[in-house]
């Protein structure tokens, strides 16, 4: 590495998430009150293109849901629909039973069952869900992989 370069890589981190809506209103009552995640709502209403709700996730992180209009007017790219199948998100817990109690909640939120819970290759649990944009979460328990909390 070029010695002038020295810091200038980028760190293994994220730190904020956003996901495109079509509905911020609705996408804001799905993750705060279908999946009870904290928020301090809406704000930046007060600029164009601005407004966006962000949710405190573990570590640090956050989840930013956005307009999907703003989002394509912030980076000049023209719109496109939204693919669910260009990614997902995985939500990994502790225990094998919180699976089937995330995704049933999510489902009484509004969400998509893609894939009910079920027994995975590698020994664990997961189903996937859609969230009111088509957005896939993986909702999964890993005995090899369990969060730190």
């Amino acid at each position: 590495m070029d010695a002038d370069r020295k810091g200038m890589d980028m760190k293994p981190r994220i730190s904020v998430l956003t996901l495109a809506v079509a509905d911020l209103e609705r996408s804001l009552v799905f993750y705060r009150d279908g999946l009870g995640l904290p928020t301090d709502g809406i704000i930046g209403r007060e600029f164009e293109h601005g407004a966006v709700a962000f949710f405190d996730l573990a570590g640090g992180v956050k989840l930013a849901i956005w307009g999907h209009d703003d989002l394509v007017h912030d980076t000049g790219l023209p719109k496109g629909t939204i693919c669910s199948t260009a990614g997902s998100i995985g939500h990994n817990v502790l225990q094998r039973e919180d699976v089937d109690d995330i995704m049933t909640r999510a489902e009484q939120a509004g969400a998509v069952v893609i894939k009910t819970p079920q027994d995975t290759f590698y020994g664990g649990y997961a189903g996937y869900f859609a969230d009111p944009d088509g957005h896939l979460w993986e909702i999964v328990w890993n005995p090899q992989m369990l969060p730190e909390d």
